[in-house]
């Protein structure tokens, strides 16, 4: 453990004019409270507080931070409490102890809607004190570099909170060294012998290839000093994690990889950062679309640096990243640069940000949106989030995500815009509002009165922001159909438990549910954001639909009127557990497609004949018939061993076509009876295991001729 000396001698480093006095005391008070406390690997637990404080000075963080450091668990572990903490150090620092000890205590990788709430209460902690988080991230980075002292569960579930919360968290703060150091110490635990198969290549490779960061160094060093730019060049290999995930994105063997080796040049002044490119670029080629300048249009966290991958060595693709000293400290601290001293004075960066600013930037995105599902969700997809660039027609920037389209960059400019976006021009051109938008081009929204969001944006969108006000649009305008719809479901639902969905019940879900009102629970069963099962089951939980009770196939689908009879399309033959769709045809009833089927363009322009169905929940009969179109190989006995196979599947053969028959191979259409979707998922992998199949694949007829749909629609 490092000593008061020690730790006061770190901070002397970068601001001779600290408080030496309040830190010793400090330590010796949080000494004091912990003494008898023991760590699980055996160590006194004030080592813990120590540390976390030391990881802080390599941030050049302020008095008050450190001092939080030493203390931040003594009003949750120890009898020491706000009031003399207040006492001792201070109002300012007992806000801040008292803030890290409600971080601790929010359990963020519990189920979907407790950790959306908590963090909620992140982001409020976050806009009170940014560095009540600084000390938690350093406090999370401690915890992770000794976690093999932690049961194994426990490593499990730090590891996964890590990977998902506090490692994007740190990267959206611009704290990029923090967050590959947490994700690879998190995937360390989670996935080791990846791991370590990804280092055993890396020292392999270097075996074989030699320094091949030692020489490209030289070679950048060498240029720069052709040109006379005074800078310094560091090279390394990327983190294991890293270098995993792109092996996943990119779907490619390790040794097919080529950016795993990042260079760095850090310049005097701005325009040596263009020079320096320009010095590559000459020397090595550039890889087209891997160029991104963050000086002209910085992060929103203050991150500024030209980013360029060329080709080096052998062909080997490396990716330098070009920034002055001042733009570094950025890069290196991110948000916490507000805070961080130089020489005993408060930093003055330039481009360091307002960290209140920055938070207040970030939690903006998320206002209104009270659906804890729909709130995770848009806080991941900004947390993981790369940006681009675009401007308005007025010259203004706009930032946005990676994959980002115009139907992002509408809402990203007001609400509204977004909600009577009827389309968009890119560079003066006309575009599909499912275009994506890239670095440097003009958009220009195309707005009606009128008009109203649709469904299909939802796909389209890419930002929490606009994703929410479309699903916020949206309900508004399907309430009362939606409230309708729910309400024929939970009827339906408790009556299979043999319960009236009352008013008085549908209140108390809601209440269980975390939900506004009886209202906003049958809305969200109308729009399949809740299922009747859920609902039944927060009020009885322990109630469950007795085993054997099978669903009545001629009342399967739950959403027609009294009395309308219904068939199933035979183009797409959709089961139960799939999504479908009504359309309705005079004198003949209601043909039920899946929602994916192609013969629903048809139907397009005609909205009034489309209804909103369910398949009713529940254990339904094998008597919903699907196509398989199988290729197995012409042996003796195969087709015997498949047809038994499905018998053993419980699933019935109605019928057997052959399409092809070649010498080695038959292709053939069989018709199968089935319970549901799964059944059939279920079949299907069980025919795929077979030696003898070659392939297997569900069947569905594309678009028909005039003969074919009609006799869709007389048979079922």
């Amino acid at each position: 453990m490092i000593s008061a000396d020690d730790l006061i001698a770190l901070v002397r480093n970068y601001n001779p004019k600290t408080n030496e006095a309040l830190i010793r005391a400090a330590y010796k008070f949080g000494g004091e409270m912990h003494e008898g406390q023991m760590r699980h690997s055996g160590e006194p637990y004030f080592t813990h507080p120590v540390a976390v404080a030391a990881i802080l000075t390599e941030q050049q963080l302020d008095d008050a931070t450190i001092i939080t450091a030493l203390l931040h668990d003594t009003i949750e572990d120890t009898k020491a409490n706000y009031s003399i903490v207040s006492d001792m150090f201070g109002e300012e620092i007992a806000k801040l102890v008292d803030g890290v000890t409600k971080l601790t205590n929010l359990q963020l990788s519990s189920v979907e809607t407790k950790q959306a709430e908590n963090f909620r209460k992140l982001f409020m902690a976050m806009s009170k004190d940014m560095r009540v988080i600084l000390v938690k991230l350093a406090d999370r980075l401690h915890n992770m570099r000794t976690i093999r002292s932690m049961r194994a569960e426990k490593q499990m579930q730090k590891a996964r909170e890590t990977m998902d919360i506090f490692a994007p968290l740190a990267g959206r703060m611009g704290m990029q060294w923090m967050r590959e150091e947490l994700e690879d110490l998190a995937f360390k635990v989670l996935n080791p012998e990846a791991r370590s198969s990804i280092i055993r290549r890396f020292i392999t490779m270097q075996r074989e290839t030699g320094d091949v960061i030692q020489r490209i160094t030289g070679d950048m060093r060498h240029e720069l000093v052709k040109a006379k730019i005074g800078a310094e060049v560091f090279g390394r290999a990327k983190k294991p994690y890293s270098i995993w995930r792109k092996m996943q994105e990119k779907d490619q063997s390790f040794s097919r990889l080529s950016d795993i080796y990042g260079f760095r040049v850090i310049t005097g002044t701005e325009e040596d950062c263009y020079r320096t490119l320009g010095a590559i670029h000459q020397r090595w080629r550039a890889v087209p679309g891997r160029f991104k300048d963050y000086i002209s249009q910085p992060k929103t966290n203050g991150y500024r640096s030209i980013h360029t991958t060329v080709s080096g060595r052998d062909g080997k693709r490396v990716e330098v990243q070009i920034r002055t000293h001042q733009m570094h400290d950025v890069a290196e601290t991110g948000v916490a640069a507000h805070w961080s001293y130089r020489d005993g004075v408060r930093g003055q960066n330039p481009f360091a940000v307002d960290p209140a600013k920055w938070i207040a930037q970030l939690t903006e995105q998320f206002d209104g949106e009270d659906d804890h599902e729909d709130f995770l969700e848009a806080v991941k997809l900004e947390m993981y989030s790369d940006q681009v660039f675009c401007f308005t027609p007025k010259g203004e920037v706009v930032k946005l995500p990676r994959g980002a389209t115009p139907i992002d960059f509408a809402y990203a400019i007001h609400t509204r815009i977004g909600n009577a976006c009827v389309g968009a021009k890119i560079d003066n051109m006309r575009v599909p509002l499912w275009t994506r938008v890239k670095n440097g081009q003009s958009v220009d929204i195309i707005t009606a009165e009128g008009q109203t969001p649709q469904t299909t944006w939802l796909d389209i969108a890419t930002t929490g922001k606009a994703k929410t006000a479309i699903r916020r649009s949206l309900r508004e305008a399907d309430r009362d159909r939606f409230i309708t719809l729910g309400r024929e479901l939970a009827r339906s639902a408790f009556a299979h438990v043999r319960k009236k969905a009352t008013d008085k019940a549908l209140e108390a879900a809601a209440k269980q549910l975390r939900l506004g009102s009886a209202d906003e629970v049958l809305a969200r069963l109308g729009s399949a954001e809740l299922t009747g099962r859920e609902v039944v089951q927060a009020i009885y939980p322990d109630l469950q639909p007795k085993p054997g009770n099978v669903v009545d196939a001629r009342r399967a689908v739950i959403g027609l009127l009294p009395g309308q009879k219904f068939q199933r399309a035979t183009c797409c033959q959709p089961l139960p557990g799939e999504r479908i769709v009504g359309i309705t045809f005079r004198g003949e009833g209601v043909v039920v497609h899946a929602i994916d089927c192609v013969r629903l363009v048809e139907y397009d322009n005609q909205p009034d004949r489309w209804l909103d169905l369910h398949w009713h929940e529940g254990s339904h009969a094998a008597v919903y018939g699907a196509t398989l179109d199988v290729t197995i190989g012409n042996d003796a006995g195969v087709l015997g061993r498949i047809c038994t196979l499905i018998g053993e599947s419980r699933a019935n053969i109605s019928d057997l076509e052959f399409m092809d028959r070649k010498p080695d191979f038959y292709r053939l259409l069989i018709y199968v009876e089935l319970r549901d979707a799964e059944h059939l998922h279920t079949l299907v992998g069980a025919l795929a295991a077979e030696s003898d199949v070659a392939a297997i694949e569900r069947y569905r007829q594309s678009a028909p001729n005039a003969a074919q749909t009609a006799t869709a629609h007389r048979t079922a």
